[in-house]
């Protein structure tokens, strides 16, 4: 039987950083055990060697007086006398405390053993000579081998400073363990936010938002995660408003055309050339809309590429108003062009024309017959303004702002009964995004309504 075990994100992370956490302490404990374990025995063997020497000197002075060592021989007391004597000496401040921490042995000329204990003098322990004043050795002083601790103070010492170290060390781990849990739980809590975050958002819950705690790179992550969030849900409600507008728009010409050949089967009403008519202006409608909406998809930003290069606004509108002008005669309009003699600009010619062209349609279609048009183009640092102004009927000022959203219409004159789509201004808005630049609507003095397009100015290298 396999078992797939997983770990996350948090147990990886404590696991880590409790890692690091041991590793140092393994090492710092190490290292000061070896630190102390050296520098106490350098320390017993500096006092060692100190009171050899001193003894050394002060058996030398014996020897002189007596003339040889038979003072000396098995009178241990004697030994520990001098020793205590040395260790009360003022003179003698530079000895360690707490006396003596090894074993010795006292020899003469002949290797014999004076004062010691009965095991076998070390051959590598430390050896002092006992030197008399002219220079002749007497003896040695033997101490055992500094490394062996032989008092049982230093071995309890040393024990106990074992003790302390591996308790300290249980403490300490305890103390990472604890520090590392919390330290992992505090990085992990805006990551566990965004995981859920994701899966609401995954599961269609755009109104999912996550707390922006930080300003570090998590809380820029939990801030882009919620502009994704907003955009979202911003293009679902667009997405939904959109269906449900297309559907409202094909509605209505598809149940005229239903109605009018119904009534033509059931013989309600006569194939006549003037049916036949009315069926086509309903097919018109279809088309122009559909027509529109592919308009409209080709000129998203992004959803086709724009064939940008030099060019001028100038000729583009003069192209632009000269297709109208005939249709503008026809509706008893006036156009006027208020021109500059040339403004370059660095754009895609067929869609700044398309942008022009629903433009002069728009004030075509909505303006009242005897009316007037004026086009007017103007360099203002660092953009050219274009300005479309007709004459009444205009546009209240709480519709201004939506005329370009896709499908709306005010409801006055300039509606449905015109014929247009509603996608006509929402085409000229994208194209304006498309070249960096702005339009917006307001009240024209001519009395009707003014839509001015912002193109920034990029000079040409």
């Amino acid at each position: 039987m396999r078992v797939n075990l997983r770990l996350g994100i948090g147990a990886k992370l404590f696991m880590a950083i409790f890692a690091t956490c041991m590793l140092v302490l393994i090492t710092m404990h190490w290292g000061v055990r070896l630190s102390f374990e050296h520098g106490f025995v350098d320390y017993i063997k500096r006092g060692n060697q100190q009171r050899l020497s001193l003894l050394g000197d002060a058996l030398a002075d014996q020897y002189e007086q007596h003339g040889n060592w038979d003072f000396l021989r098995h009178n241990d007391r004697l030994v520990f006398t001098m020793l205590r004597s040395l260790e009360q000496n003022p003179g003698n401040s530079q000895l360690p405390p707490h006396g003596w921490r090894t074993q010795f042995w006292i020899l003469d000329q002949q290797y014999r053993v004076l004062v010691g204990p009965p095991t076998p003098v070390p051959p590598e322990g430390t050896r002092r000579n006992i030197t008399t004043s002219n220079g002749k050795v007497v003896g040695w002083v033997i101490g055992s081998p500094p490394e062996r601790l032989t008092r049982s103070t230093d071995i309890n010492f040393d024990q106990q400073q074992r003790r302390t170290s591996w308790i300290i060390v249980g403490l300490s781990t305890l103390l990472a363990a604890l520090a590392t849990w919390l330290m992992a739980r505090g990085l992990l809590a805006p990551v566990k936010r965004l995981v859920d975050g994701t899966h609401h958002l995954a599961a269609g819950n755009f109104a999912t938002r996550v707390e922006v705690s930080s300003r570090d790179e998590l809380g820029q992550l939990a801030g882009d995660f919620n502009l994704l969030a907003s955009s979202l849900e911003k293009n679902e409600s667009m997405r939904r408003a959109f269906m449900a507008d297309i559907s409202h728009e094909l509605r209505t010409p598809l149940a005229i055309l239903r109605g009018e050949l119904e009534a033509m089967q059931d013989g309600v009403r006569k194939l006549t050339p003037e049916a036949i008519a009315s069926l086509q202006s309903e097919v018109v409608v279809l088309t122009k809309l559909v027509d529109d909406l592919h308009q409209l998809s080709l000129s998203d930003e992004g959803a086709l590429a724009y064939r940008k290069q030099a060019t001028d606004l100038v000729q583009l509108l003069e192209v632009t108003a000269g297709s109208f002008a005939e249709r503008y005669r026809a509706h008893g309009l006036t156009l006027k062009l208020n021109l500059p003699d040339d403004a370059p600009f660095f754009g895609d010619p067929d869609r700044l024309m398309q942008l022009f062209t629903n433009l002069l349609e728009n004030s075509l279609r909505y303006t009242d017959s005897g009316g007037r048009v004026e086009v007017t183009l103007k360099y203002q640092a660092p953009h050219w303004r274009v300005e479309f102004d007709d004459s009444a009927p205009g546009v209240e000022r709480e519709h201004q702002a939506q005329i370009f959203e896709r499908f709306f219409r005010t409801e006055g004159s300039r509606n449905r009964a015109s014929g247009g789509s509603g996608l006509g201004l929402a085409i000229c808005k994208n194209i304006a995004d498309a070249h960096g630049g702005d339009i917006s609507a307001s009240h024209s003095d001519l009395g009707g309504l003014k839509i001015a397009l912002h193109l920034r100015y990029v000079p040409l290298a």
